[in-house]
């Protein structure tokens, strides 16, 4: 095993844990740190101490890589977080992923980490979506940062894989959304989420729902009750609104409810799949990755609508690139 890949591989499980961000940095760093370096240089024990981005632990991971060995930190980690993808059927038939985040906004890492990842994993495709400028918290992006990043998208395609340009825009409080609309019309992918004031009454939030599904350029409804059930953040009940109307909103509008992966999210609640569901909903399995190691974490979201019942051929992350670029410029 190359020191290399042993650092990226930890890295990823700690993200896929969604352990502290700290952590999973350090072997990035250090993994970066190494980069290029030929065998005399990584065998040069001393200037690799003193090469930034290089500690304790990640020298030792490094000197076990070199010694032939699975480093002893990777296979702790493996034991303990799991390799092997949570069983599912329709996993296998996932192409891709509308739903991520890079260190443009709050995630942890760039844009080529990300896409490194997806490729791995046999994405077709990956939409990235930075949050929109009202999430000062999570870095949102201006109009103008949003331009700058659109920008420089398309080197990330080719070989078989597509970066699709995207945002995950928040859900102003009367169902506005937070980008201005001549931008939103110029992406390929728009996730739609509220982020504050969660405990809206039920009439107002569900009014704030159904007018955001409405807007044309809405494509994903995102973790549509925001809830958290464990996790480092504490636990959330979820918003309350009338989940009959906004489902049919997104039937009517063909707008995908979101079977968020996330372990801490677990949104919609199986309740809610089933009612989205009986409306006729499309769905979209996604990640929410904010490191290269949470796009794996799709593998709960696809068992999560493999036991609610979900038709894979209602899932828009199983359908090929052309026939999700048709549905996603439906309205466009």
């Amino acid at each position: 095993m190359h020191p290399h890949e042993a650092l990226s591989e930890i890295a990823g499980l700690l993200e896929r844990e969604r352990a502290s961000r700290y952590r999973s940095k350090a072997f990035r760093a250090a993994a970066a740190a190494i980069e290029g370096l030929d065998e005399a240089a990584l065998r040069d024990s001393a200037a690799l101490r003193r090469r930034k981005g290089i500690g304790d632990s990640t020298f030792a991971v490094i000197q076990q890589a070199l010694a032939g060995e699975v480093p002893a930190y990777l296979v702790e980690l493996r034991e303990s977080a799991g390799v092997a993808p949570v069983g599912s059927d329709l996993r296998a038939r996932l192409r891709g992923d509308l739903h991520s985040h890079s260190d443009w906004s709050d995630g942890l890492t760039s844009i080529d980490l990300m896409v490194q990842a997806a490729r791995a994993l046999g994405h077709e495709y990956l939409a990235l979506t930075d949050h929109s400028p009202r999430l000062r918290v999570a870095n949102g992006l201006s109009p103008e940062r949003l331009r700058e990043q659109l920008a420089l998208l398309p080197q990330f395609s080719g070989d078989g894989f597509t970066l699709l340009s995207g945002i995950e825009v928040d859900i102003l409080d009367q169902g506005g959304l937070d980008q201005q609309e001549d931008l939103l019309a110029e992406l390929d992918v728009v996730v739609a989420s509220a982020h504050s004031k969660l405990r809206m009454e039920r009439g107002p939030m569900t009014r704030r729902l159904v007018a955001a599904v409405g807007n044309p350029h809405v494509d994903v409804l995102g973790h549509v009750t925001g809830r958290l059930v464990e996790g480092s953040r504490g636990t959330r009940p979820p918003s309350l609104f009338d989940a009959a109307a906004v489902f049919a909103a997104c039937a009517e509008n063909q707008v995908a409810v979101e079977i968020n992966s996330r372990p801490e999210r677990q949104d919609p609640p199986d309740e809610l799949i089933a009612v989205a569901l009986e409306a006729g909903c499309l769905f979209s399995i996604d990640s929410d990755a904010h490191a290269p190691g949470q796009l794996s974490l799709i593998d709960h979201g696809a068992a999560r609508a493999e036991r609610a019942g979900v038709p894979a051929d209602r899932i828009v992350t199983t359908w090929p690139l052309d026939r999700l670029r048709e549905w996603t410029g439906r309205r466009r």
